[in-house]
């Protein structure tokens, strides 16, 4: 279709077993330096091991982020805990338990939990949409699929409990073994 055009490159398709062979062929044959014939398979395997390495450092990224996270939402629950204390006070003086009061702290964590992965579910999805809808195409000129995975979500909602019930257990537990002399501190500046 041009033949003005200049070759400047060549691809043959040969089985796997002859590239090496014919590649040092080609080299003695036409007096090629040793980077001009290139094994494509070998590019490939390089371009996954890339790939690859790219995966596990986003996974050691995503632990990384959950851990600070979890470490983040422990702390907020012991300071809120403590901090809470003024106002469980005069619950615990009106006759509650405090293993009934921990439990309730602990529930608490639990729903406020629920209620955050209900609303950070649905933002999750809109922001696949957009980096794969938008930021895909106007980058790579590509989008790929956003596939529903409802399995995957539930699953999701489930580990964001099981923390927030694991970073809420300690302030609970310590609301529970609470000294009694401790919750009536908070009504010695009371008149």
């Amino acid at each position: 279709m041009f033949p003005e055009a200049e070759v400047g490159q060549l691809a043959l398709r040969v089985s796997p077993e002859e590239v090496s062979a014919l590649a040092e062929a080609l080299t003695r044959r036409f007096d090629l330096a040793p980077g001009q014939v290139v094994d494509q398979a070998a590019i490939k395997a390089f371009s996954l091991q890339i790939f690859e390495q790219t995966f596990a450092v986003t996974a050691a990224l995503n632990v990384l982020t959950l851990g600070v996270a979890a470490f983040a939402l422990w702390a907020s629950l012991t300071t809120l805990g403590t901090m809470r204390v003024p106002q469980v006070a005069p619950v615990w003086a009106l006759g509650l338990s405090r293993a009934r009061l921990a439990v309730m702290d602990l529930v608490r964590a639990l729903i406020l939990a629920a209620f955050t992965a209900a609303l950070a579910v649905p933002v999750g999805i809109a922001l696949a949409w957009v980096l794969l809808s938008v930021v895909n195409v106007q980058a790579f000129g590509w989008r790929l699929p956003l596939l529903p995975d409802p399995w995957g979500w539930l699953a999701l909602t489930g580990w964001a409990l099981v923390a927030a019930a694991l970073a809420a257990a300690l302030p609970s537990w310590r609301l529970w073994r609470m000294p009694p002399a401790q919750m009536v501190k908070v009504f010695a500046h009371e008149r």
